[in-house]
Protein backbone atom coordinates (compact mmCIF):
# COMPACT_ATOMS: atom_id res chain seq x y z
CA UNK A 1 0.00 0.00 0.00
CA UNK A 2 2.66 2.29 0.05
CA UNK A 3 2.43 4.08 -3.16
CA UNK A 4 1.70 7.74 -1.87
CA UNK A 5 2.98 10.59 -3.17
CA UNK A 6 2.56 14.36 -3.32
CA UNK A 7 2.84 16.68 -6.13
CA UNK A 8 1.24 19.53 -7.66
CA UNK A 9 -1.40 18.34 -10.16
CA UNK A 10 -0.42 19.57 -13.88
CA UNK A 11 -2.83 16.55 -15.62
CA UNK A 12 -5.81 18.36 -13.69
CA UNK A 13 -4.69 21.83 -14.36
CA UNK A 14 -4.08 21.54 -18.04
CA UNK A 15 -7.76 19.82 -17.80
CA UNK A 16 -9.14 23.27 -17.39
CA UNK A 17 -7.97 25.83 -19.88
CA UNK A 18 -9.80 28.44 -19.76
CA UNK A 19 -12.26 28.32 -16.69
CA UNK A 20 -10.10 29.67 -13.79
CA UNK A 21 -8.46 32.40 -15.72
CA UNK A 22 -9.62 35.99 -15.08
CA UNK A 23 -10.70 37.98 -17.46
CA UNK A 24 -11.32 35.07 -20.15
CA UNK A 25 -14.42 33.58 -21.32
CA UNK A 26 -15.25 30.05 -21.15
CA UNK A 27 -14.80 28.28 -24.16
CA UNK A 28 -17.25 25.73 -23.44
CA UNK A 29 -20.05 27.95 -21.79
CA UNK A 30 -19.80 30.92 -23.37
CA UNK A 31 -20.06 33.16 -20.51
CA UNK A 32 -18.78 36.48 -20.43
CA UNK A 33 -15.79 37.18 -18.76
CA UNK A 34 -15.82 37.12 -14.74
CA UNK A 35 -14.99 39.61 -12.75
CA UNK A 36 -12.23 38.97 -10.28
CA UNK A 37 -13.12 37.95 -6.61
CA UNK A 38 -14.68 40.67 -4.35
CA UNK A 39 -11.37 39.58 -2.06
CA UNK A 40 -8.67 39.32 -4.60
CA UNK A 41 -7.81 36.10 -3.53
CA UNK A 42 -7.68 34.58 -6.58
CA UNK A 43 -9.14 31.57 -5.62
CA UNK A 44 -11.76 31.69 -8.76
CA UNK A 45 -12.91 34.39 -11.21
CA UNK A 46 -16.51 35.48 -10.30
CA UNK A 47 -19.39 36.81 -12.48
CA UNK A 48 -20.29 40.07 -12.40
CA UNK A 49 -23.52 39.05 -10.51
CA UNK A 50 -21.46 38.85 -7.54
CA UNK A 51 -22.55 40.49 -4.31
CA UNK A 52 -21.75 40.53 -0.47
CA UNK A 53 -24.81 39.99 1.94
CA UNK A 54 -24.96 39.96 5.53
CA UNK A 55 -25.32 36.47 6.43
CA UNK A 56 -24.31 33.35 5.12
CA UNK A 57 -26.78 31.86 2.55
CA UNK A 58 -27.05 28.02 2.29
CA UNK A 59 -28.13 26.91 -0.89
CA UNK A 60 -29.22 23.10 -2.19
CA UNK A 61 -28.42 21.24 -5.33
CA UNK A 62 -30.92 18.41 -6.61
CA UNK A 63 -30.27 16.47 -9.69
CA UNK A 64 -32.58 15.05 -11.65
CA UNK A 65 -32.63 13.22 -15.33
CA UNK A 66 -30.76 15.70 -17.75
CA UNK A 67 -29.64 18.56 -14.95
CA UNK A 68 -28.97 19.90 -11.92
CA UNK A 69 -30.72 22.61 -10.03
CA UNK A 70 -29.67 24.83 -7.88
CA UNK A 71 -31.87 26.84 -4.56
CA UNK A 72 -31.74 29.09 -2.40
CA UNK A 73 -32.24 26.85 0.76
CA UNK A 74 -34.39 29.77 2.33
CA UNK A 75 -36.93 30.77 0.21
CA UNK A 76 -36.52 27.16 -1.99
CA UNK A 77 -36.43 29.34 -5.26
CA UNK A 78 -34.50 27.39 -7.84
CA UNK A 79 -31.13 29.81 -9.03
CA UNK A 80 -30.24 27.65 -11.32
CA UNK A 81 -30.56 24.86 -13.61
CA UNK A 82 -27.80 23.02 -15.30
CA UNK A 83 -27.94 20.75 -18.55
CA UNK A 84 -25.95 17.53 -17.21
CA UNK A 85 -26.66 14.23 -19.19
CA UNK A 86 -26.86 11.18 -17.69
CA UNK A 87 -27.52 9.73 -14.24
CA UNK A 88 -25.30 12.10 -11.80
CA UNK A 89 -24.66 12.19 -7.93
CA UNK A 90 -23.95 15.04 -5.36
CA UNK A 91 -21.10 14.73 -3.11
CA UNK A 92 -19.19 17.87 -0.85
CA UNK A 93 -16.76 19.73 -1.79
CA UNK A 94 -15.69 20.72 1.88
CA UNK A 95 -15.39 24.41 1.17
CA UNK A 96 -19.53 25.22 2.26
CA UNK A 97 -19.21 26.70 -1.48
CA UNK A 98 -18.49 23.81 -3.81
CA UNK A 99 -20.23 20.19 -4.42
CA UNK A 100 -18.74 17.85 -6.40
CA UNK A 101 -20.60 16.25 -9.02
CA UNK A 102 -19.94 12.09 -9.83
CA UNK A 103 -20.47 12.09 -14.08
CA UNK A 104 -18.99 11.13 -16.86
CA UNK A 105 -15.37 11.11 -17.16
CA UNK A 106 -14.84 12.50 -13.08
CA UNK A 107 -15.98 14.83 -10.24
CA UNK A 108 -17.16 18.22 -12.19
CA UNK A 109 -17.32 21.72 -9.54
CA UNK A 110 -20.79 22.65 -9.05
CA UNK A 111 -19.70 26.45 -7.65
CA UNK A 112 -23.33 26.70 -5.49
CA UNK A 113 -22.67 30.55 -5.47
CA UNK A 114 -22.69 31.45 -1.66
CA UNK A 115 -18.89 31.87 0.14
CA UNK A 116 -17.69 33.21 3.15
CA UNK A 117 -14.22 35.16 3.36
CA UNK A 118 -12.76 35.43 6.93
CA UNK A 119 -11.89 38.65 8.16
CA UNK A 120 -10.14 39.20 11.65
CA UNK A 121 -12.60 38.07 14.09
CA UNK A 122 -15.55 37.59 11.65
CA UNK A 123 -16.46 37.34 8.14
CA UNK A 124 -17.74 38.47 4.96
CA UNK A 125 -20.42 36.69 2.83
CA UNK A 126 -20.89 36.93 -0.78
CA UNK A 127 -23.55 35.16 -3.09
CA UNK A 128 -23.23 35.09 -7.13
CA UNK A 129 -24.67 32.96 -9.72
CA UNK A 130 -24.70 29.23 -9.40
CA UNK A 131 -23.20 27.24 -12.29
CA UNK A 132 -21.34 24.20 -13.40
CA UNK A 133 -18.16 24.92 -13.64
CA UNK A 134 -15.00 23.46 -15.97
CA UNK A 135 -13.10 22.46 -12.88
CA UNK A 136 -13.00 18.41 -13.72
CA UNK A 137 -11.26 15.61 -11.60
CA UNK A 138 -10.65 12.99 -13.91
CA UNK A 139 -11.79 9.25 -13.03
CA UNK A 140 -12.92 6.45 -14.51
CA UNK A 141 -15.46 5.28 -12.18
CA UNK A 142 -16.35 8.36 -9.78
CA UNK A 143 -16.91 7.15 -6.31
CA UNK A 144 -16.94 7.90 -3.03
CA UNK A 145 -15.83 11.60 -1.81
CA UNK A 146 -15.10 12.07 1.82
CA UNK A 147 -14.36 15.83 3.72
CA UNK A 148 -12.75 15.94 6.94
CA UNK A 149 -10.41 18.37 9.00
CA UNK A 150 -10.34 20.62 6.19
CA UNK A 151 -9.18 17.93 3.19
CA UNK A 152 -11.37 16.48 0.40
CA UNK A 153 -10.89 12.64 -0.62
CA UNK A 154 -11.67 11.03 -3.62
CA UNK A 155 -11.81 7.65 -4.50
CA UNK A 156 -11.59 6.27 -8.39
CA UNK A 157 -13.77 2.96 -8.09
CA UNK A 158 -12.61 2.39 -11.85
CA UNK A 159 -8.61 2.39 -10.78
CA UNK A 160 -8.23 2.46 -6.84
CA UNK A 161 -6.63 5.59 -7.33
CA UNK A 162 -7.38 7.93 -4.46
CA UNK A 163 -6.35 11.67 -4.62
CA UNK A 164 -6.48 13.99 -1.42
CA UNK A 165 -6.11 18.16 -1.50
CA UNK A 166 -7.11 21.16 0.90
CA UNK A 167 -10.61 21.49 0.43
CA UNK A 168 -10.54 25.50 0.15
CA UNK A 169 -8.41 24.59 -2.88
CA UNK A 170 -10.77 22.51 -5.23
CA UNK A 171 -11.01 25.23 -7.91
CA UNK A 172 -7.43 26.01 -7.33
CA UNK A 173 -5.51 24.97 -10.90
CA UNK A 174 -2.22 24.79 -9.01
CA UNK A 175 -3.64 22.77 -6.50
CA UNK A 176 -1.27 20.09 -4.49
CA UNK A 177 -2.52 16.63 -4.26
CA UNK A 178 -1.89 13.61 -2.90
CA UNK A 179 -2.04 10.72 -4.33
CA UNK A 180 -1.98 7.07 -3.79
CA UNK A 181 -3.50 3.70 -5.50
CA UNK A 182 -4.98 0.80 -4.12
CA UNK A 183 -3.26 -2.79 -4.92
CA UNK A 184 -6.87 -3.13 -6.84
CA UNK A 185 -9.26 -1.50 -8.34
CA UNK A 186 -12.43 -2.33 -6.19
CA UNK A 187 -15.97 0.13 -4.68
CA UNK A 188 -13.58 1.63 -1.98
CA UNK A 189 -13.67 4.83 0.36
CA UNK A 190 -10.59 6.61 2.11
CA UNK A 191 -10.60 9.57 4.73
CA UNK A 192 -7.56 11.43 5.48
CA UNK A 193 -7.35 12.20 9.29
CA UNK A 194 -6.11 15.52 10.87
CA UNK A 195 -2.43 14.67 11.23
CA UNK A 196 -2.24 12.83 7.93
CA UNK A 197 -3.04 9.40 8.26
CA UNK A 198 -5.50 8.05 6.17
CA UNK A 199 -8.01 5.14 6.64
CA UNK A 200 -8.66 3.45 3.49
CA UNK A 201 -10.62 0.02 2.24
CA UNK A 202 -8.67 -2.60 0.71
CA UNK A 203 -10.83 -4.99 -1.88
CA UNK A 204 -10.89 -6.16 -5.50
CA UNK A 205 -13.67 -5.92 -7.92
CA UNK A 206 -15.22 -9.46 -6.58
CA UNK A 207 -14.66 -9.09 -2.70
CA UNK A 208 -13.50 -6.50 -0.43
CA UNK A 209 -12.80 -7.44 3.31
CA UNK A 210 -10.07 -5.13 4.00
CA UNK A 211 -9.27 -2.17 6.17
CA UNK A 212 -6.03 -0.28 6.31
CA UNK A 213 -4.52 2.59 7.97
CA UNK A 214 -1.45 4.34 6.23
CA UNK A 215 1.02 7.16 8.12
CA UNK A 216 1.35 10.52 6.88
CA UNK A 217 4.63 8.91 4.83
CA UNK A 218 2.07 6.48 3.28
CA UNK A 219 3.45 3.27 5.64
CA UNK A 220 0.78 0.53 6.81
CA UNK A 221 0.20 1.15 10.49
CA UNK A 222 -2.67 -0.74 11.23
CA UNK A 223 -4.75 -2.99 8.97
CA UNK A 224 -7.70 -5.89 9.77
CA UNK A 225 -9.24 -8.19 6.76
CA UNK A 226 -12.35 -8.99 8.69
CA UNK A 227 -15.21 -6.48 7.34
CA UNK A 228 -16.90 -8.34 4.34
CA UNK A 229 -18.34 -6.02 1.83
CA UNK A 230 -16.75 -2.95 3.49
CA UNK A 231 -18.97 0.27 2.39
CA UNK A 232 -18.86 3.56 3.99
CA UNK A 233 -17.44 5.90 6.29
CA UNK A 234 -17.97 8.19 8.65
CA UNK A 235 -16.04 10.21 11.43
CA UNK A 236 -17.49 11.32 14.92
CA UNK A 237 -16.61 13.51 17.88
CA UNK A 238 -12.60 13.02 18.89
CA UNK A 239 -11.70 11.67 15.29
CA UNK A 240 -12.86 8.14 15.65
CA UNK A 241 -14.20 6.45 12.28
CA UNK A 242 -16.43 4.17 11.48
CA UNK A 243 -16.79 2.22 8.31
CA UNK A 244 -19.69 -0.27 7.79
CA UNK A 245 -19.16 -4.25 7.17
CA UNK A 246 -21.79 -6.95 6.20
CA UNK A 247 -21.67 -8.43 9.93
CA UNK A 248 -20.52 -4.88 11.93
CA UNK A 249 -18.48 -2.19 11.63
CA UNK A 250 -14.46 -1.38 12.22
CA UNK A 251 -13.62 1.44 14.55
CA UNK A 252 -10.26 3.30 14.09
CA UNK A 253 -10.04 4.89 17.84
CA UNK A 254 -6.77 5.83 19.93
CA UNK A 255 -4.97 4.43 16.91
CA UNK A 256 -6.60 0.85 16.92
CA UNK A 257 -8.88 -0.87 14.47
CA UNK A 258 -11.70 -2.69 16.41
CA UNK A 259 -14.10 -4.85 15.32
CA UNK A 260 -17.84 -4.49 16.42
CA UNK A 261 -19.94 -7.51 15.75
CA UNK A 262 -23.93 -7.72 14.97
CA UNK A 263 -26.11 -8.98 17.11
CA UNK A 264 -26.91 -11.19 13.79
CA UNK A 265 -25.27 -13.89 12.16
CA UNK A 266 -25.69 -11.13 8.53
CA UNK A 267 -26.24 -7.80 10.01
CA UNK A 268 -24.86 -5.27 7.41
CA UNK A 269 -23.85 -1.58 7.53
CA UNK A 270 -23.31 0.24 4.44
CA UNK A 271 -23.98 3.63 5.27
CA UNK A 272 -23.02 5.96 8.47
CA UNK A 273 -23.69 9.02 9.61
CA UNK A 274 -21.81 10.85 12.19
CA UNK A 275 -21.00 14.66 13.53
CA UNK A 276 -17.72 16.04 14.85
CA UNK A 277 -19.41 16.57 18.00
CA UNK A 278 -21.50 13.33 18.95
CA UNK A 279 -19.14 10.33 19.42
CA UNK A 280 -22.64 8.12 18.34
CA UNK A 281 -22.74 7.15 14.71
CA UNK A 282 -26.15 6.36 12.68
CA UNK A 283 -26.03 3.71 10.27
CA UNK A 284 -28.60 1.68 8.62
CA UNK A 285 -28.63 -2.07 9.37
CA UNK A 286 -29.85 -4.96 7.28
CA UNK A 287 -30.82 -8.84 8.49
CA UNK A 288 -30.45 -9.96 4.91
CA UNK A 289 -29.92 -8.58 1.69
CA UNK A 290 -33.97 -8.41 0.74
CA UNK A 291 -34.49 -7.10 4.04
CA UNK A 292 -36.56 -3.72 3.60
CA UNK A 293 -35.32 -2.77 6.46
CA UNK A 294 -37.27 -0.93 9.55
CA UNK A 295 -34.27 -1.32 12.25
CA UNK A 296 -31.14 1.57 12.53
CA UNK A 297 -28.01 1.06 14.19
CA UNK A 298 -26.22 3.67 17.01
CA UNK A 299 -23.02 2.95 17.30
CA UNK A 300 -20.73 4.15 20.34
CA UNK A 301 -17.24 5.02 19.32
CA UNK A 302 -16.59 5.53 23.01
CA UNK A 303 -17.24 1.89 24.22
CA UNK A 304 -17.18 0.10 20.81
CA UNK A 305 -20.66 -1.04 21.16
CA UNK A 306 -23.36 -1.68 19.43
CA UNK A 307 -26.90 -1.13 20.02
CA UNK A 308 -30.17 -1.13 17.55
CA UNK A 309 -33.49 0.57 17.01
CA UNK A 310 -36.41 -0.42 15.47
CA UNK A 311 -38.29 2.43 13.77
CA UNK A 312 -41.96 2.39 13.06
CA UNK A 313 -41.87 1.82 9.11
CA UNK A 314 -38.82 0.72 7.07
CA UNK A 315 -36.71 3.35 4.97
CA UNK A 316 -34.11 3.76 2.45
CA UNK A 317 -30.58 4.13 2.54
CA UNK A 318 -30.49 8.07 1.65
CA UNK A 319 -33.47 8.90 4.32
CA UNK A 320 -30.97 9.88 6.83
CA UNK A 321 -29.34 12.56 8.45
CA UNK A 322 -28.16 14.43 11.22
CA UNK A 323 -30.00 17.01 12.97
CA UNK A 324 -28.68 20.47 14.37
CA UNK A 325 -28.86 18.70 17.84
CA UNK A 326 -27.04 15.42 16.70
CA UNK A 327 -29.85 13.84 16.83
CA UNK A 328 -30.55 11.40 14.49
CA UNK A 329 -32.97 11.68 11.43
CA UNK A 330 -34.51 8.90 9.84
CA UNK A 331 -37.17 9.55 7.10
CA UNK A 332 -39.70 6.16 7.16
CA UNK A 333 -41.89 4.97 4.61
CA UNK A 334 -44.74 6.13 6.43
CA UNK A 335 -43.53 9.55 5.45
CA UNK A 336 -42.54 10.62 8.80
CA UNK A 337 -39.33 12.16 9.81
CA UNK A 338 -38.43 9.90 12.84
CA UNK A 339 -36.12 11.90 15.49
CA UNK A 340 -33.62 9.78 17.00
CA UNK A 341 -32.07 10.64 20.80
CA UNK A 342 -28.53 9.01 19.73
CA UNK A 343 -28.10 8.95 23.67
CA UNK A 344 -30.89 7.00 24.68
CA UNK A 345 -31.75 5.45 21.20
CA UNK A 346 -35.56 6.56 21.70
CA UNK A 347 -37.82 8.21 19.29
CA UNK A 348 -38.43 11.71 20.35
CA UNK A 349 -40.56 13.08 17.72
CA UNK A 350 -42.19 11.94 14.63
CA UNK A 351 -42.43 14.75 12.03
CA UNK A 352 -45.10 14.02 9.42
CA UNK A 353 -43.44 15.85 5.92
CA UNK A 354 -44.31 13.26 2.46
CA UNK A 355 -47.03 11.23 1.43
CA UNK A 356 -46.48 6.98 1.98
CA UNK A 357 -44.23 5.94 -0.23
CA UNK A 358 -41.99 2.88 -0.79
CA UNK A 359 -38.46 2.04 -2.04
CA UNK A 360 -37.91 0.47 -5.95
CA UNK A 361 -36.04 -2.20 -6.85
CA UNK A 362 -33.23 0.20 -8.72
CA UNK A 363 -31.52 2.45 -6.55
CA UNK A 364 -30.86 4.66 -8.82
CA UNK A 365 -34.39 5.79 -9.31
CA UNK A 366 -35.90 8.83 -7.59
CA UNK A 367 -36.41 8.03 -4.05
CA UNK A 368 -36.78 11.07 -0.92
CA UNK A 369 -33.94 11.69 0.35
CA UNK A 370 -32.39 13.79 3.10
CA UNK A 371 -30.18 16.44 3.87
CA UNK A 372 -29.58 18.68 7.04
CA UNK A 373 -27.55 22.41 6.22
CA UNK A 374 -27.67 25.56 8.75
CA UNK A 375 -29.97 23.49 11.20
CA UNK A 376 -32.38 23.03 8.94
CA UNK A 377 -33.70 19.14 7.10
CA UNK A 378 -34.73 18.83 3.84
CA UNK A 379 -36.41 16.44 2.14
CA UNK A 380 -37.27 15.83 -1.71
CA UNK A 381 -40.38 14.27 -2.51
CA UNK A 382 -40.51 12.37 -6.33
CA UNK A 383 -43.67 11.22 -6.06
CA UNK A 384 -44.96 14.87 -5.78
CA UNK A 385 -42.00 16.79 -7.36
CA UNK A 386 -41.60 19.16 -4.16
CA UNK A 387 -38.95 19.58 -1.72
CA UNK A 388 -39.75 20.35 2.12
CA UNK A 389 -38.25 22.44 4.76
CA UNK A 390 -38.41 20.86 8.32
CA UNK A 391 -37.84 22.83 11.15
CA UNK A 392 -36.49 19.48 13.64
CA UNK A 393 -36.42 21.13 16.92
CA UNK A 394 -40.10 22.56 15.85
CA UNK A 395 -41.38 19.31 14.60
CA UNK A 396 -43.09 20.64 11.96
CA UNK A 397 -42.52 21.12 8.10
CA UNK A 398 -41.64 24.71 7.73
CA UNK A 399 -42.09 25.23 4.14
CA UNK A 400 -42.71 23.32 0.76
CA UNK A 401 -42.14 23.98 -2.70
CA UNK A 402 -42.88 22.52 -5.83
CA UNK A 403 -40.45 21.32 -8.60
CA UNK A 404 -40.52 21.76 -12.06
CA UNK A 405 -38.41 18.41 -11.96
CA UNK A 406 -38.54 15.32 -10.34
CA UNK A 407 -35.42 15.62 -7.84
CA UNK A 408 -33.38 12.66 -7.07
CA UNK A 409 -30.09 13.40 -5.17
CA UNK A 410 -29.88 16.19 -2.84
CA UNK A 411 -27.09 18.06 -1.14
CA UNK A 412 -26.03 21.64 -0.21
CA UNK A 413 -23.25 23.81 1.45
CA UNK A 414 -23.79 26.10 4.05
CA UNK A 415 -22.00 29.49 2.24
CA UNK A 416 -20.19 29.37 5.44
CA UNK A 417 -16.62 29.46 6.85
CA UNK A 418 -16.58 26.13 7.99
CA UNK A 419 -18.43 24.51 5.62
CA UNK A 420 -21.27 21.99 5.52
CA UNK A 421 -23.72 20.44 8.40
CA UNK A 422 -24.61 17.65 6.05
CA UNK A 423 -26.85 14.87 6.84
Amino acid sequence: MNRSRLRRAPALAAALPLALVVGCASADTGRPAAAPSPTGDGHEAEDASALEVGANAPRLAITYDGGVQVLDAGTLEVLADEPLPGFSRLNPAGDGRHLLVSTQGGFRALDAGAWAEPHGDHAHYYTADPRLTDVVFPAEEPGHVVTHAGRTVLFDDGTGDVTAFDSADVSRPDRETREFSTPSAHHGVAVELADGRVLVSDGTEDERSGVRVLDADGQEIAARDDCPNVHGETVAAGEAVVVGCEDGAVLYAGGRLTKIDSPDEYGRIGNQFGTGTSPVVLGDYERSAEDRSSTVALIDTTTASLRLVDLPAPYWYRSFGRGPGDEGLVLTYDGALQVIDPASGTITRSIPVTAPWEESEDWQDPHPQVFVVDGMAYVTEPASRQIHAVDVEGGAVWRSAPLEVTPNELRGVSGDVEGEHAG
